[in-house]
């Protein structure tokens, strides 16, 4: 294990970072102290805390003597026995007196719902994000013809083009322990059975990277509410295609960055070094303006997770999906990767979440898909869906809910949820239609003003422009009745009056969206919800 750096920050008192300079009592009291206190850090973290042990409020990196250390652990783990969580010494380093151990401490969650992380993977047209997520997922080593791909494509003609066009979701888990939960299944890409025996889940959204199928993946960053985003870059092409305007989308909407430049056996060593240098250089770019990380070692891969929430450090890992080159690095990188996403936050509020997808069941009739968004619901609470085309809601009763392939009594904010619904017909619902807590009011909208930023245009934006918006799992045209500047080009900001041209739509305030036409794309965030 590699050694921490020299000197840290003092310790906050909020945030899921505790420092410790030594544990020798374990009397009940103290010991009951320590799981108070690691309850909290445990929470502010979202399941996952880091504890420095040889290090001071301060951050002075004293150090402890092996017996010190060896005591300190059992103590630590006196604590977390209490708290249902466990820990992994993640690197050691030398102090001024002995040795810093850095811990990753995380909830088992045994009979509880894992830690979630939603992670869309972006990148060129045959860049390898399929093949990467395929073989990260299932532990099997790409033969170089398409095996990895083959097993996470959707449909026949993904598998014969080798191009994705569609979105599928597919799990990486890891149990309380930090090992990959998947590799120990029968069927290590059956979602119900990483699910059931992960502490900690890794979403990974597999989304098109050719430029005919942008709305498509602009449908599955924007529904789907990421905590990161992984960027693929082929070393054998380097930045081309698709590849900057997906990390314009990312970093319009706020969403940390890291990379993965893969088929390292395909080329040579130089090939590499220019892919990388071409990787740091869109990442440096004005308006991305990030800090490259590459990952050599376990202790690069420390720093970056640790400060990966922030989105100022990212991270570029180089793999072979044929060989696994790099691929333990990132196993390693993803375990110790925390959740961004305050989902705890929105329990308390009522429930919502947005059909991304509809499906006719047999023996269940309508069942939707989507994410909830905050509060919670159960197995036979009535709620209301809506708007349709007149711009009214119904009441409609849970019949059965599943999240992952698992059947559940009740389903909570951050998670991927299937809702079978009684009283409403499949045709009749559509995809960007809301699901809401039946006592909030449903208010229809079919214009509202929006702050707007035009990311590229080849020419000018005049009133009367349509453009398609992606707002959640809205796909809709809108129309531009009015705006602050005009004309707007590229680069320009302006508040903006828009109008849906088809049914209104359930939207709210400081909703962001993303608009496209053409070789257009721009983004915004609604101000004033008007009509």
């Amino acid at each position: 294990m590699e050694q921490p750096p020299r000197e840290l920050a003092v310790e906050k008192d909020v945030g899921n970072v505790e420092y410790k300079l030594i544990l020798l009592q374990d009397d009940s009291r103290t010991v009951e102290h320590l799981a108070t206190q690691m309850r909290y850090r445990l929470t502010e973290g979202g399941g996952e805390a880091f504890y420095e042990l040889g290090v001071s409020d301060d951050g002075s990196l004293v150090g402890l003597t092996e017996p010190e250390l060896e005591r300190s652990l059992e103590v630590l783990q006196k604590a977390a026995a209490i708290v249902d969580a466990r820990y992994k010494v993640v690197r050691l380093g030398e102090g001024s007196r002995g040795k810093i151990a850095e811990i990753l401490v995380r909830h088992c969650r045994e009979g509880v719902f894992p830690i979630y992380l939603m992670v869309p993977v972006l990148g060129n047209v045959d860049s390898g994000k399929s093949s990467i997520i395929g073989v990260l997922c299932s532990g099997q080593m790409d033969d170089g013809n398409g095996l990895a791909m083959a097993m996470v494509a959707r449909y026949l003609h993904e598998i014969r083009m080798r191009r994705t066009s569609s979105i599928s979701t597919h799990l990486l888990g890891f149990d309380a322990d930090g090992a990959v939960s998947n590799y120990r299944l029968l069927a290590p890409l059956d979602e119900g059975e990483v699910f059931l025996h992960s502490a900690k889940i890794i979403s990974f959204v597999d989304l098109g990277g050719h430029e005919r199928y942008l709305k498509t993946t602009l449908k599955g960053v924007m529904g789907r509410v990421p905590d990161y985003v992984l960027l693929v870059i082929g070393a054998n092409a380097g930045v081309i295609g698709t590849t900057k305007e997906h990390l314009g989308v990312a970093v319009a909407l706020r969403i940390p960055v890291f990379a993965a430049v893969t088929k390292l056996d395909m080329v040579s060593d130089e090939q590499v070094a220019k892919a990388l240098e071409e990787t740091e250089a869109i990442l440096k770019l004005p308006g991305v303006n990030r800090i490259p990380l590459r990952i050599r070692s376990m202790d690069d891969v420390v720093v970056a997770a640790r400060n990966m929430p922030r989105g100022r450090v990212a991270p570029i890992f180089t793999v072979s999906n044929t060989t696994g080159f790099g691929l333990n690095l990132l196993r390693e990188f993803l375990n110790l990767l925390p959740p961004r996403l305050r989902w705890e936050e929105k329990l308390d509020k009522p429930f919502m979440m947005y059909v991304d997808e509809k499906f006719d069941v047999k023996g269940a009739g309508l069942v939707v898909n989507g994410i909830v968004l905050q509060g919670s619901t159960a197995v036979d609470d009535s709620i209301q869906i809506g708007p349709f085309a007149d711009g009214s809601s119904r009441i409609v009763r849970i019949r059965s809910i599943h999240v992952n392939r698992v059947s559940v009594g009740r389903v909570f904010a951050g998670q991927d949820a299937c809702l079978a619904l009684a009283n409403v017909q499949f045709s009749e619902v559509e995809k960007g239609m809301c699901l809401l807590e039946r006592t909030m009011p449903m208010k229809s909208a079919r214009e509202f003003e929006a702050r707007v930023t035009v990311l590229h245009h080849p020419t000018t934006i005049w009133k009367g422009y349509n453009a398609v918006a992606h707002i959640q799992t809205i796909r809709q045209s809108v129309e531009f009745l009015d705006m602050s500047t005009e004309p707007l080009r590229t680069g320009t900001t302006a508040i903006v009056r828009l109008r849906f041209k088809y049914r209104p739509k359930f939207i709210k305030e400081s909703d962001w969206f993303v608009f496209r036409e053409g070789r257009t794309r721009g983004i915004g965030i609604i101000t004033r919800i008007l009509s």
